[in-house]
């Protein structure tokens, strides 16, 4: 029997589609990481303990060094509540989902995402001459079934709703707590 990799069902689930699927096989840049390794935040942002208390890491965001975590915004129970944020290899940190089914379906839509200092996007890569960039990944559909069955999602529409929704409830919030820790 497989080991949990997180206390996180959501991301249990995740982890043995992806170890059966590979990884970033099925959203572009996305796979899943060594659960709550705080070496990216120490080396890049904060060893204070406090920040890194209130952040898990768990997830590559873009396959150039961008990752993703849960914030514990509070102390609630249901880490799969917590608001989602990126990390950016180039800078800046922001509010991406209100929680990991959002993310998943940011991810259903299978798009490339980037972050900088003073925001976050997902794109198609239209200027790309290699047509692999124009496809989906090898397991999308696989995904996108996966994202039915155990959560009755479908992949997001609109990724800038979602994400627009993400930063209107928490993203200030986000903002006001990270600048006790980091510059801008």
């Amino acid at each position: 029997m497989e080991s949990a990799y997180s206390p996180v069902p959501e991301l249990n689930l995740l982890k043995t589609f992806q170890n059966r699927t590979g990884f970033e096989e099925y959203a572009a840049g996305f796979g899943l990481s060594d659960y709550d390794d705080k070496s990216p935040l120490e080396a890049a942002w904060s060893k204070e303990p406090e920040f890194l208390g209130r952040l898990i890491p768990f997830a590559q965001a873009n396959g150039s060094g961008s990752f993703y975590a849960l914030w514990r915004v509070d102390d609630r129970a249901d880490l799969a509540t917590l608001p989602v944020v990126v990390f950016g290899d180039e800078g800046g940190q922001h509010i991406v989902a209100r929680n990991l089914p959002e993310l998943f379906q940011l991810l259903g839509a299978d798009m490339w995402f980037t972050i900088d200092h003073y925001r976050c996007y997902y794109y198609f890569d239209e200027d790309d001459d290699d047509d692999e960039d124009d496809e989906h990944r090898p397991h999308h559909d696989d995904f996108v079934a996966w994202l039915a069955e155990h959560f009755g999602l479908r992949p997001a529409d609109d990724p800038d709703t979602v994400l627009a929704a993400a930063q209107a409830e928490y993203g200030e919030r986000f903002t006001n707590w990270w600048r006790n820790f980091l510059r801008d």
